[in-house]
């Protein structure tokens, strides 16, 4: 049963209210958010080029990218004060226990990040109140890892304690999946080099150094394409002393299994 934002809290004056859906620009605001909460305010204070926050509130969200369509409430914001090239903003307490808590589904996907209130705020869906603010995705095992690349991308970049020492301590062979391409890549980790260390090269470059990777991400904007398209699954782990000649063979397992091998083999 859809529960809509309207049904559990009311706005009345929605005229008085931009929303902000903020999303990956650099920096995901997700991660902004749980790397520093205090630093969230200076994605509001953020003015630019234009006044885009013109009107006294701003209803702040940020893109949930765990999940397709899912945005978290970053709170209320007065705006008091519109100088050159800031603002002056304050948090009020407005749904201020829900910060980091409510989770909101709404498939905008317009350029401007900044919008109307009155034009959403009847399709708010909600997706769920979590008991405490969202801390980031917590490592949930090796047998479970199945990650966008905007997951990975920062799980590495805030070099998340708990994955980095569960993966820079392993040898393996990881599945990647395109899922627009609807193809895949059998890809292994072996040497001094863990799984942390691989698939930190991903993130960086998109291709982590495989040619054949390369040569079709050229032809791409690679960055969005990864963000959209590329999912991450460990087939399986072993520990660091395994011999390299054992992961190598258990890649060609996989490779054959999979019927996948050298950059990307369809899956029809």
């Amino acid at each position: 049963m859809t529960l809509k934002l309207r049904e559990i809290w009311e706005i009345e004056d929605r005229g008085s209210y931009k929303v902000h859906f903020a999303r990956w620009s650099e920096e995901h605001p997700l991660d902004v958010w749980v790397e520093d909460p205090d630093k969230w305010r200076g994605w509001q204070e953020s003015r630019g080029d234009r006044n885009r926050f013109s009107r006294e509130f701003i209803f702040s969200l940020m893109q949930f990218y765990p999940e397709a369509e899912s945005w978290l409430f970053g709170g209320v914001w007065r705006v008091t004060a519109r100088h050159s090239n800031r603002y002056g903003v304050e948090l009020t307490d407005q749904g201020k226990g829900l910060i980091g808590r409510l989770k909101l589904r709404s498939p905008y996907k317009e350029r401007t990040a900044e919008t109307y209130l009155e034009n959403h705020y009847d399709d708010f869906e909600v997706l769920e109140i979590i008991r405490e603010p969202y801390a980031g995705e917590r490592f949930p095992g090796y047998e479970n890892i199945d990650l966008s690349f905007l997951e990975l991308e920062a799980i590495v970049n805030n070099e998340r304690a708990d994955w980095k020492t569960a993966l820079e301590h392993v040898k393996g062979v990881y599945l990647i999946t395109d899922t627009k391409e609807r193809k895949r890549y059998v890809g292994s980790a072996y040497g001094e080099s863990g799984i942390w260390s691989r698939w930190t090269a991903y993130v960086e470059t998109g291709h982590g150094g495989n040619i054949g990777m390369s040569k079709f991400l050229q032809e791409k904007d690679w960055k969005e394409h990864c963000q959209e398209n590329f999912r991450f699954a460990l087939l399986e782990q072993h520990g660091m002393k395994t011999p390299d000649e054992n992961i190598l063979s258990r890649e060609r397992y996989w490779k054959n299994t999979l019927q996948a091998c050298q950059f990307f083999v369809s899956e029809d």
